[in-house]
C-alpha cells in the first residue's frame, strides 16, 4: 500500500500543488500580489467563480423549478439543464460532511487528480517515466485556462479525464471500460457526444469502401459490432439526460431550449464577429494559434498512425470551429492531452524546460488575474451553503 502511496506522490503533488499557490494570496485575502489587485473575499471568490454557483444551484435543486426560482439569479430555469448532472450530483453527494460550497471544489480536486493520473497512463505509453512525469507536469498548467478550471469549481477535469480514459480503453480495446468512462463523459458534459461519433468512425471508416462491392449482410457481419455494444452506455447516458429533463423540467428537449449556453453557429469560424453576445471583442488573435494547432494536431496523430486519437481530435476540432465564444481554449481543453502527445519530442527537450522555466510566472499571474474577474455576483451566500 506504501509502496502505491510513493508512486502516486509524483502525480498527487502535480495536482495539489500548483492549485495550493493559486488558492493562497486568495485564502490570505492579500490585497495585491505583482501589482494585481485581488478582491478581498477570501475563498469566496474561488468558490464564485463561473460556472461554479451555478452547479451549485443544480446540486442543490437537482432541475427542481421551484428551488431553482429560490435562488438570486434571474436565470430560466431551462438554463440549467446545459449543466449536466454528474459533476452537480456528486457535490450532493459530498455535501453532508464538508457543506456545498467545499464539497464542490474537493470534487474538482478529486477529478483534477483523475486527469492527471489517466493522463500520466496515456502518456507513458510514447515516452519513458521521467518525460511522462515532465509532461503530466506541464499538461496541469498548460494552457493556464486548465490550471484555471482546475482550482475553481468546474466539470473540465472530470469530463477530460473521462476522455483520455475512454480513449485509453478503447485503445486496449477494452470497450466495456471505454463505454463505461465515455458515459461518466457524457454524463459530465454534453461534448461527450463527440466520442461516440469518434468511435462510430473508427469502427466504420476501414470497411466502408467495401459497402459497393460485397453484400450488405456480409458487410455487416465484417464490422463485428457486437464486441462494441458497451460503447453505446454513451448515446445511453445522454438519453438518461433528456429523461431526467422530461421528469424535472417537464421538458425533454431542455437542453436545446436552455438559451444561449449553446454556442455554436454557422459559418464556421463566427468567433471573429465580435458583436456576439459571448465574444464582445475584437482582440481575438490568440483564437487563430487554437486553430493552428488543433490542425498541426490531428495531421500529426494520423502521421503517427494513431487512427482512434486522430479521429476523435478531428470530430471534437470540426466542433470547435463553429463555437463563437470568447473563451474558446476552455472549449479546446478536452484535445490538449492529444497536442501534448503530438508535439511530445519537442516539449521533452531542454529548450522547452527553460521555456517552461520562464512561462510558470505568467502562468500564475495570469491565473490570478483571471479567477479575481472572473466572479459571479452573490448578495446573499445563505441559500448555496
Amino acid at each position: 500500500m506504501l509502496a502505491k502511496i510513493t508512486k502516486l506522490a509524483p502525480l498527487i503533488a502535480i495536482t495539489l500543488i500548483p492549485v495550493l499557490l493559486v488558492w493562497f494570496p486568495f485564502f490570505l485575502r492579500l490585497a495585491s500580489f505583482w501589482g494585481i489587485p485581488l478582491p478581498q473575499n477570501g475563498m469566496a471568490t474561488i468558490v464564485a467563480n463561473y460556472d461554479g454557483p451555478l452547479y451549485l444551484v443544480t446540486a442543490k435543486s437537482f432541475y427542481n423549478p421551484e428551488i431553482i426560482k429560490s435562488f438570486e439569479f434571474s436565470l430560466p430555469v431551462q438554463y440549467y439543464a446545459a449543466h449536466f448532472p454528474l459533476f452537480p450530483l456528486l457535490i450532493k453527494l459530498f455535501a453532508a460532511p464538508f457543506g456545498f460550497p467545499y464539497a464542490m471544489l474537493g470534487i474538482t480536486i478529486a477529478s483534477s487528480f483523475l486527469v492527471v493520473y489517466f493522463f500520466y497512463k496515456f502518456i507513458k505509453e510514447y515516452v519513458n517515466d521521467k518525460n511522462a512525469i515532465w509532461l503530466t507536469l506541464v499538461f496541469s498548467v498548460l494552457p493556464a485556462r486548465f490550471l484555471i478550471v482546475r482550482s475553481v469549481g468546474s466539470p473540465e477535469p472530470l469530463f477530460v479525464a473521462a476522455i483520455i480514459a475512454s480513449l485509453y480503453y478503447f485503445r486496449r480495446e477494452k470497450f466495456l471500460w471505454a463505454g463505461i468512462w465515455g458515459a461518466i463523459a457524457q454524463l459530465t458534459k454534453s461534448p461527450g457526444i463527440l466520442l461516440f461519433i469518434a468511435y462510430c468512425g473508427v469502427i466504420l471508416s476501414p470497411k466502408i469502401g467495401k459497402i459497393a462491392t460485397e453484400s450488405f449482410a456480409k458487410w455487416f457481419k465484417e464490422l463485428e459490432l457486437k464486441k462494441y455494444l458497451p460503447l453505446l452506455l454513451i448515446p445511453a447516458a445522454a438519453l438518461l439526460i433528456f429523461i431526467l429533463y422530461g421528469i424535472q423540467l417537464k421538458d425533454f428537449f431542455a437542453y436545446f431550449h436552455s438559451g444561449d449556453n449553446i454556442h455554436l453557429f454557422f459559418p464556421p469560424f463566427s468567433v471573429f464577429n465580435y458583436s456576439s453576445p459571448w465574444v464582445g471583442t475584437f482582440w481575438l488573435e490568440e483564437v487563430i494559434f487554437v486553430y493552428l494547432f488543433g490542425i498541426l494536431t490531428i495531421v500529426r496523430l494520423f502521421n503517427f498512425r494513431e487512427r482512434v486519437l486522430g479521429w476523435f481530435v478531428g470530430i471534437f476540432f470540426a466542433s470547435l470551429i463553429f463555437v463563437s465564444h470568447r473563451d474558446l481554449i476552455r472549449y479546446a481543453l478536452p484535445i490538449t492531452p492529444f497536442v501534448m502527445l503530438a508535439f511530445s519530442e519537442t516539449l521533452i527537450k531542454k529548450e522547452f524546460k527553460i521555456a517552461m522555466a520562464v512561462l510558470a510566472i505568467p502562468i500564475y499571474l495570469f491565473s490570478l488575474a483571471y479567477i479575481s474577474q472572473n466572479v459571479m455576483p452573490i448578495s446573499d451566500w445563505a441559500p448555496f451553503l
